[in-house]
Formats: structure tokens, sequence, C-alpha cells
């Protein structure tokens, strides 16, 4: 019982990491050192369905609690405090690469020649972010191609999903679908919800294969990629330059959220060991 609440509590707070932009829930998932059990219990599902299904069940659990329970609160914040708010995820974006830079180190340290790897994973952000404005802001009343669409979309968000370094807030969020998906969760808007969840769905369960092999077999290319994918998520994330008494609490806030990842991080570690 207490293995379950403990995969309950890791879901959830990678469900409300998700709600995040910026903050990747694979990154997270990789801070709590939970990333490769879900990579393997889902891509080797049935070898152990009974198991696999308890520990994907539970987690799921805590994930779509997680999801359901902050996405009211994380976008009313956003909206009153903007500056302060991005700040936070700021931090928090960042408080995430020393687990990744231990992960991308090969023989102990990290090579020079990694840092290519780097720079590849933060140019498909940037590209990602050269998207047509308003590709996916189709009107609702249109169904087929409403659905259709939303189908796409989750499909493409499945990448971020599943992929660490990439949000699937950040996606949501250079697609123009951030705000209607936190106010379709917040409102249970179920003719939203399904489809892109279905989308989700499939694009998760078609890239996980080739995921789980890229991360086993050649952690140094792609742990740099993926630290490429974080560091180029964070032009969307910063909020500005700051003015009155947001001088004295975006630095706050931005420490607050790179050490309580820095903290997690390091408490999830030594529970492992």
């Amino acid at each position: 019982m207490k293995k379950h609440l403990i995969n309950c509590s890791k879901g959830l707070l990678i469900g409300a990491s998700m709600l995040i932009p910026g903050v990747s829930g694979g990154t997270m998932a990789i801070i709590l050192n939970v990333y490769d059990k879900l990579l393997g219990a889902v891509s080797h599902f049935f070898k152990n369905p009974k198991k696999n299904t308890i520990f994907l069940g539970t987690f799921a659990a805590g994930g779509l609690l997680g999801v359901f329970l902050f996405s009211g609160v994380i976008l009313q914040l956003t909206e009153r405090f903007r500056f302060p708010m991005l700040s936070l995820f700021l931090g928090a974006i960042l408080g995430g690469l020393p687990a990744l830079v231990v992960k991308a180190r090969a023989n102990g340290s990290f090579r020079p020649q990694q840092l290519i790897y780097v720079l590849l994973g933060i140019a498909v952000v940037a590209l990602m972010s050269l998207r047509p404005d308003n590709l996916f802001a189709v009107d609702p009343s249109n169904l087929p191609v409403y659905l259709i669409t939303l189908l796409f979309a989750g499909v493409l968000c499945a990448v971020a999903l599943i992929l660490p370094g990439i949000s699937i807030s950040y996606m949501l969020l250079i697609f123009d679908l951030y705000e209607p998906t936190m106010t379709a969760i917040s409102e249970l808007n179920l003719a939203f919800l399904v489809p892109i969840g279905i989308g989700m769905l499939g694009g998760t369960l078609l890239m996980i294969k080739i995921l789980e092999k890229a991360m086993v077999s050649y952690p140094q290319i792609s742990y740099p990629v993926i630290i490429g994918f974080l560091l180029g998520s964070l032009p969307e994330v910063f909020p500005g330059i700051p003015s009155g008494i947001d001088w004295l609490l975006c630095p706050l806030m931005l420490a607050a959220g790179f050490f309580a990842i820095l903290f997690l991080s390091r408490l999830s570690g030594e529970s492992a060991d």
C-alpha cells in the first residue's frame, strides 16, 4: 500500500508540473526516479500485465488528480501574477537541468562534443516556435475539422508528454492551445478533452518503443538533446523585465522554483539509493 501511495503522489506532482509552461513532465519523472519504470511498464506491458496495470493505474490516478486539482489555480495565478509566476516556472525549468546533466555524462564527464546535441535540441524547439499564428484555432461548429485538429494536436503533444525536456504545456502554448486546454480541464469540457486525449494516447503508444531504445542505448546523445529542448523552451517562459514590486518578487520566485525542483531531485535520489 505504501508503494502505491508513493507512486500516486509522484503522479500527482508530475500531473501538476505538466500544467506549467516550460516544465516537462518527463523531466519531473526523471527527477522523481520514476521515468525508466514508466517507459518499461508501457513498452513491456504484456510481460507482466497485472503488475504494470497496478503501477500505471495508481500513477495515472495521481496524475489526473494533479491536473484537475491545480489547473484552475495555476491558470488564475498566472493571469493575476504573470511576472512572479513565470519566474517561478523559469526557476523550476532550470532546477531540472542538474538531473539531466547527470544522465548525460559519458564516463563521468560531459564531453565537449555533446554540446552539438544540445544545440540540436535548441534548434528543434526554435523551429517549433516558428509555427503559423492560430494554427489550431478552429471553429467548434465545424465538427469534423474541429475533431481532426484536436486529434492531431494530441498526437503532437504526446511527444512532449513522454519526451523529457519538452513541456506539454509549452507545446500547447506555442500552438495557442494552452488557455483553451486549461479552461476545458477546469470546466470538464469533454468535447475538447476527449479528442485531444485520444490523440495523445495514440501518439504515446506509437513513440514509446523508439524513445525507450534511444534513452537506454544512446543516453550520451539523447540526454544532451533533451537538455537542448529544455534550454530552447526558456525564451517562451521568460516573462520579460519586471517593474514595481515584481523587481523583488521575481528573483525570489525564480529561486524558489529552482531550489524546490533541486530538492525534489536530491530527495528522490537519496530514497532510490
